[in-house]
């Protein structure tokens, strides 16, 4: 009788346990949405039956908008609102982290220009608007520079206050390692400061959609701005409702875009902070 050899069992082939069906992605929608709809829905029955001339129903708000995006009234201005707000936008972001990173580095620099920021930043944008117009004209390129001129100074402020943030040892060792000033300001100081530095394009956001507005109602004939005041001043209700309506949409819109830009610009951030 041979022995035979006992062989163990192979072990059975673990599978893997299904995974379920993700709807985080569902609840973040539903959870930023559902305000929204209960906003419109009061809004839209509260206002069916409204016998108020200056405070006309939600449907018969809607129904300008959509005739006038489908005409192109609203659509031509709104085109020419967006291009002077990205463009002055981007001349404040060029000023403003550019004079944040030298006043943030230099601080005999900083020293002499605090009180002139300080002073500039603290006057009203909005009341700016008609003295800079008056002066410069009624053309595209000064309601651009009004814009440019609101939105520099938190973008300014806040660079400063990421370059001021930068940890002293990394400065350090920046120095012993004889980096030079350009790549130091572009590798070190830079990287350092984006986190603040998009904190104030996000405050700049809303002040530039305001000046955006108001700028276009002095002495122009294009524009949201212009198309609310002509609106109004010729008694076109609905039609008045209907341009702010799509300013604050336009303004929501603009802002979830950033925040997408933002997450993707910092991605290093954001994950260091969940570790």
């Amino acid at each position: 009788m041979t022995n035979s050899t006992l062989k163990a069992p192979a072990p059975a082939a673990v599978q893997p346990p299904a995974r379920k069906p993700s709807n985080g992605s569902g609840k973040k929608l539903l959870t930023s949405t559902w305000l929204i709809v209960v906003v419109v829905a009061i809004w839209w029955f509260a206002s069916a039956n409204s016998t108020n001339f200056f405070i006309p129903s939600l449907q018969e708000i809607l129904e300008s908008l959509v005739r006038d995006l489908g005409n192109g009234v609203i659509l031509g201005g709104a085109l020419y609102s967006l291009t002077n707000l990205f463009v002055g936008l981007a001349i404040a972001a060029v000023l403003g982290i550019g004079g944040g990173l030298l006043f943030g580095e230099l601080h005999w620099l900083r020293r002499i220009f605090d009180p002139i920021i300080h002073f500039f930043r603290s006057v009203p944008q909005a009341a700016l608007v008609p003295m800079i117009i008056g002066v410069f004209g009624m053309g595209q390129g000064p309601k651009m520079g009004t814009i440019a001129f609101a939105c520099m100074w938190p973008i300014l402020l806040n660079t400063i206050d990421g370059v001021l943030g930068v940890e002293p040892t990394i400065r350090k060792f920046s120095k012993v390692y004889r980096i030079p000033r350009m790549l130091h300001f572009r590798r070190v100081v830079l990287p350092a400061a984006l986190p603040q530095i998009m904190a104030g394009v996000r405050v700049a956001l809303p002040i530039g959609i305001t000046v955006m507005v108001v700028s276009e109602m002095f002495a122009s004939i294009e524009g949201l701005g212009f198309f609310i005041l002509n609106s109004s001043a010729t008694f076109k209700v609905p039609e008045t409702w209907a341009g702010a309506l799509l300013v604050g949409v336009i303004g929501y819109l603009i802002s979830i875009l950033f925040v997408f830009v933002e997450k993707r610009v910092l991605r290093w951030y954001h994950a260091s902070g969940a570790q």
